[in-house]
Order: C-alpha cells, then sequence, then structure tokens
C-alpha cells in the first residue's frame, strides 16, 4: 500500500499552481492555433452531412472516442441525426449501423488507430463518405476521407507528450464548430432546441401550459356569484391554492378570489358578503397555448402567486408559483 505523501510545502504549491497555470496557457495557444488554421473544409464538411438524409456516426478511439461520444450528442441536441459507436464494436457487427445513406465522422488524432481501418474500408466500398478529424492528413484515415479536418500541430501539455491533452481540446472544438455550423445552415431555434431538452430549464420553460396540464389536470375549485362567505372559504381550502374561481351563470370565469380578498374582507360585515362582492373582476389569466416562461414572467411580474388557465372563457386550471418552484420552472 502506498504511503500518504506530506503535505506540499509552499514552493511546492506554487510550483503546481505555476504548472497549471502553464497547461492552461498550452491549451489556449492550441485553440488559437486551430482558429488560424481553419480553412474550408469544416464548410464543405458540413455540406456533405446536409446531402445526406441518414444519421452521423460518429467513432473514435480512446480519448478520441470520449470527444466523439460528447461531439455526438452535440450534434443531436442541435438538430443533426447523430450517434457514437465504438470502432471494435463495428468489426463485430456494428458496422450494420452504417446504411447507404450516412455519413461517418471519424477522429483519431494520428490517423492511424488500427481499430479504425475496418470501418474505413467498408465506407470505401459501400460509397459511403467520411469526414476526418486528425492532425495529420497523410495518415490512413486522412487518405481514407472524403473530406478531411485537419488541426494543426502542436505539443501536447503532457510533459511526456503522451497523454492527450491539447489534441483533444482541438477535436472537441472542431466538433463544436461543425455542430454550430450545421445548427446556423439548417435554422436550429431555440424552440426546436427546447423540444430536444424537455427536461433542462430551457425545455421546461418553452413547455405550453397545456403540455404542463397534462391530461388530466385537476378543475380550480369555484364558486358562484351568489356564493355566501362561508362557503368561499370553505372551496378555497378544498382547493389548496389559495385562490377559488366565480363562475358566471354559463360557466365563464367572472372574477378570483384569494386569500388575501378573504383576509380583507374581514373589516366589513361577512354575514352580509357574496362572492361578487369581494373578488377581483378582471384576474390575470394564460391560454392553454401559452409558454410556461409566459407564466412565470406574468407571476414574477404582477407579484401574485396564482392565476387560472382559461379555455373558451371557462377556467380549467389554476397554476400556483409553489408548484412551479417544486417543479423547477422557477429557482
Amino acid at each position: 500500500m502506498t504511503a500518504l505523501s506530506a503535505p506540499s510545502t509552499p514552493e511546492q504549491l506554487a510550483a503546481m499552481s505555476d504548472r497549471a497555470r502553464e497547461v492552461v496557457r498550452l491549451n489556449i495557444e492550441a485553440l488559437e492555433a486551430l482558429e488560424r488554421s481553419l480553412d474550408s473544409s469544416i464548410a464543405r464538411a458540413a455540406d456533405v452531412i446536409l446531402s445526406r438524409p441518414g444519421y452521423v456516426v460518429v467513432t473514435g478511439m480512446g480519448k478520441s472516442g470520449h470527444i466523439g461520444g460528447k461531439i455526438a450528442a452535440t450534434l443531436a441536441s442541435t438538430g443533426t441525426n447523430s450517434f457514437f459507436v465504438h470502432p471494435a464494436e463495428m468489426s463485430h457487427g456494428d458496422l450494420g449501423m452504417l446504411r447507404p445513406d450516412t455519413t461517418l465522422l471519424a477522429l483519431s488524432n494520428s490517423g492511424e488507430s488500427r481499430e479504425l481501418r475496418d470501418p474505413l474500408i467498408f465506407c470505401a466500398r459501400n460509397d459511403i463518405p467520411v469526414i476526418g478529424l486528425t492532425q495529420r492528413p497523410q495518415s490512413f484515415l486522412g487518405r481514407h476521407s472524403d473530406v478531411c479536418l485537419t488541426m494543426p500541430k502542436v505539443a501536447e501539455a503532457c510533459p511526456n507528450g503522451l497523454a492527450p491533452t491539447t489534441s483533444t481540446l482541438m477535436s472537441l472544438a472542431m466538433g463544436d464548430a461543425l455542430a454550430m455550423v450545421l445548427m446556423d445552415r439548417r435554422g436550429f431555434t431555440r424552440e426546436d432546441f427546447g423540444l430536444h431538452h424537455p427536461g433542462g430549464s430551457l425545455g421546461m420553460s418553452l413547455q405550453t401550459v397545456r403540455e404542463w396540464m397534462g391530461d388530466n389536470a385537476a378543475a380550480p375549485a369555484s364558486v358562484p356569484l351568489d356564493a355566501d362567505f362561508r362557503t368561499v372559504v370553505s372551496a378555497i381550502t378544498e382547493g389548496r391554492k389559495g385562490a377559488v374561481a366565480v363562475l358566471a351563470p354559463d360557466g365563464s370565469l367572472a372574477g378570483m378570489i384569494t386569500d388575501g380578498d378573504v383576509r380583507r374582507a374581514f373589516t366589513n360585515d361577512i354575514t352580509a358578503l357574496h362572492a361578487e362582492d369581494i373578488m377581483s373582476r378582471s384576474p390575470i389569466t394564460v391560454d392553454p397555448q401559452a409558454r410556461m416562461s409566459d407564466v412565470v414572467d406574468l407571476l414574477s411580474a404582477n407579484k401574485i402567486s396564482n392565476l387560472f388557465v382559461i379555455d373558451e372563457r371557462r377556467p380549467v386550471a389554476i397554476i400556483h408559483i409553489a408548484e412551479l418552484m417544486q417543479a423547477g420552472y422557477v429557482s
């Protein structure tokens, strides 16, 4: 068992901090070199992908594979159908994922990864275009690529020049650049992005009120215009939303009574009060097709806790800010 090392001396702490800064600086320099080296090949790669109806299949070995997985996820979330396949798995049956309408995006810093040879040969035999991402355009990958995204040759931050560091960062940046170029060309919108991220805060905010309600939204507590004070209080209590809808004879929303309205009513003779006497006659409401982000904005801007969802003039649900906070719509 390896013994724990003694706490670092001030000199060692300073040296480690300097080394960390050096690594960051080397990465910055690598990205700057990548920016300077970019040419029309990335536009040609985008054209190849846009001309193909099928998926972009991303592959890579080792650290390049990890980066490839992230690139595939970014492509998929920004409008370009994509998934990652391990190159070794391709040699054992998964080459079937390379259909005639797909595009292969292969990553290898050296361009000579043995595991990439089978999928590259398969693509050549079946006229499946290959986009290669490598530092060596004359490598096996480079020679078998229809478009080669060539990264500049820069030193790794690893002192032994072995652990992929600057090279993987450049690969990631190149993948992000390709994804964003494709996103722009497709006209992929904020709403489109939200549809791919229903579990994230953006997707939640772009959700409609009807989607939030679901198929079984509970009808809001309600009382008629002539309901007495006791009935109003009972309805608010049973509804557990701090408010009750006041309905006109035809079932449309005539007003709203909140806990605050009830408290203020105690300054009068409550025995003579009816719902129409204490209700707010112009409550803030939303349509079922409104965005949940609009609901949050209305609640915040008007400093209110709840509002009704109105469909054909009738209240079909009530939204309370506490529910939105619990669900993550409001932080």
